[in-house]
């Protein structure tokens, strides 16, 4: 391949080039790359390697300007180099959240076990899941002539693929340019933050592609949604006919049938996250609980935090006279033990 001719110092400042004509449209010289590389070169050396590039057909020289322009070699040199470096960011960020979430599947398993172990409630442990929806990056990227692919990445590097159907065929400065637009002005904005104002803006600047942007933005939307597919575990719920007031058979049917439901859980746990914005303990007392067939219970949760603005919840399930120091002490224990063991987790992969 005609890439191989290319040594890391013309990849350097070719892919300056490319950036600067995408961001101006104007030929670029020797001395605006000096300031938009970190070779620390002359603008002579500069010169020298931006004459290679155009004898090896990477960039021209228009007729009326001393600067240089991409040529569709360059572009495509460019294209298949980013393409490839987001399609293994997303490779890897899948692989991590496969790996991960056996693991988290195993562990949360044995967080729920050990709770009703210690305590002799039931119990309950949610997965976790994104709570600020902050997006971290857009790539779109051609699959034919009448197909893009558009991977958006949130917060918790939750990813969400979608084909967007085009008209007609979108060239690379085209792409470049899209992907270019809606970075800059969604990278690290939460949904809130993605109001009528900015997306007007977007629209304005897609000029013809607007179709493009407004599917984008859908995306986004879908992949906020999709929170409500929340996995819970739980165990020990035969635990409960130990207790004389909830071993009555049709409090007892009611609330096995709500651990075996498990809606209700998800609801009281949604519930619980949205309460403790500090991560602290928050107790239910009879009447306090939002789930109906737990009036003669108390419920005691605490959330824990994976970074990047992901929650889950930890619960424990019993009669209103359970020992509250005990399960105080094992919820905060174990919340501690989680919370350390997820960031650990998540170092590890960071590194």
């Amino acid at each position: 391949m005609a890439d191989i001719e290319l040594d890391e110092r013309k990849v350097k400042i070719l892919n300056a080039i490319i950036k600067n004509y995408l961001e101006t449209g104007e030929p670029v010289g020797s001395r605006t790359i000096s300031k938009y590389t970190d070779l620390n070169l002359s603008s002579a050396t500069i010169r020298n390697e931006m004459s290679d590039l155009e004898d090896l057909g990477y960039i021209v020289q228009p007729h009326t300007s001393a600067g240089r322009i991409p040529s569709d070699k360059g572009y495509r040199f460019y294209v298949n180099n980013l393409i490839a470096e987001k399609d293994k960011e997303v490779a890897d960020m899948q692989e991590w959240m496969i790996e991960k979430t056996e693991k988290m599947e195993s562990l949360l398993k044995n967080v729920a076990k050990t709770l009703a172990n210690n305590t002799q409630y039931a119990t309950l442990v949610s997965a976790p899941s994104v709570v600020s929806n902050r997006l971290k990056f857009v790539q779109l990227s051609a699959v034919d002539e009448h197909q893009v692919l558009s991977v958006v990445v949130m917060d918790g590097n939750i990813v969400k693929n979608k084909i967007i159907n085009v008209d007609k065929p979108l060239d690379n400065e085209t792409m470049l340019k899209l992907n270019m637009l809606l970075n800059t002005n969604l990278n690290g904005l939460t949904v809130d933050q993605i109001n009528l104002a900015v997306i007007s803006r977007l629209k304005e600047q897609a000029g013809i592609h607007d179709e493009i942007v407004e599917q984008v933005l859908d995306t986004v939307a879908e992949t906020i949604t999709e929170g409500d597919d929340l996995q819970v575990y739980t165990s020990g719920a035969t635990n409960i006919f130990k207790y004389p007031e909830l071993a009555d058979s049709k409090k007892a049917s009611e609330l096995l049938d709500t651990f075996e439901e498990k809606q209700s859980l998800i609801e009281l746990l949604n519930d619980s996250s949205s309460e403790n914005e500090s991560t602290g303990i928050q107790v239910y007392i009879g009447d306090e609980s939002p789930i109906s067939t737990m009036k003669d219970c108390s419920i005691v949760t605490a959330t824990y935090e994976l970074g990047d603005g992901v929650k889950g919840t930890i619960g424990i399930v019993g009669p209103k006279r359970m020992d509250y120091e005990n399960v105080v002490d094992n919820i905060k224990s174990l919340k501690g033990q989680l919370d350390k063991l997820l960031k650990q987790e998540a170092d590890r992969n960071k590194g």
